[in-house]
């Protein structure tokens, strides 16, 4: 079973690739929660998922201001960003219910600030910056939906290069 799988990217262009290839293998409703620093790429990574998926990439900006966005192009793709939430209560009030129960793929930046809240099965996007536009990309399935992009990803030939440490156990 594949824990997790690792790649390591170079440019932004190779970020959104990846991204595109994780966007063909997303069922019609799921949780992607987006972890890294300042600067990552969880932007980036949302622009190539949605760009996949039929939405101009002018159309997604960062959500850090407006908090949440929804954008429609072959799927229905919901873009929250949880920096600026202050308590459980707010990211309630958000309408987190609708993100988790409604048709549609729910991207998260700053899912590490409140990742108790969210589903037990989600997709995680670890992004790690590794230099000026090099980034190490670990996605990790906690539940069986997610957990099956990963094993498909990790039996596939990647786009960018992949990393050898995939975490594949015997």
């Amino acid at each position: 079973m594949t824990e997790h799988v690792e790649y390591t990217v170079s440019s932004e262009r190779e970020l959104k690739a990846l991204a595109a290839k994780v966007a063909a293998s997303l069922p019609d409703r799921l949780v992607v929660a987006l972890i890294g620093t300042l600067g990552a790429g969880k932007t980036r990574w949302v622009q190539g998922l949605a760009e996949a998926l039929g939405v101009p990439r002018e159309q997604v900006t960062s959500p850090t201001f407006v908090l949440s966005q929804e954008y429609l192009g072959t799927r229905l793709i919901r873009h929250v960003d949880l920096y600026r939430i202050a308590d459980e209560d707010e990211f309630w009030e958000l309408g987190a219910e609708e993100w988790f129960t409604g048709d549609g793929i729910t991207c998260i930046e700053w899912a590490d600030r409140w990742i108790d809240c969210l589903p037990p099965d989600r997709l995680e996007v670890h992004l790690e910056i590794l230099g000026p536009t090099e980034r190490r990309v670990t996605l990790r399935g906690t539940g069986p939906a997610s957990q099956s992009i990963v094993e498909r990803l990790a039996d596939t030939q990647a786009p960018v290069n992949h990393s050898p440490e995939s975490g594949r156990q015997g």
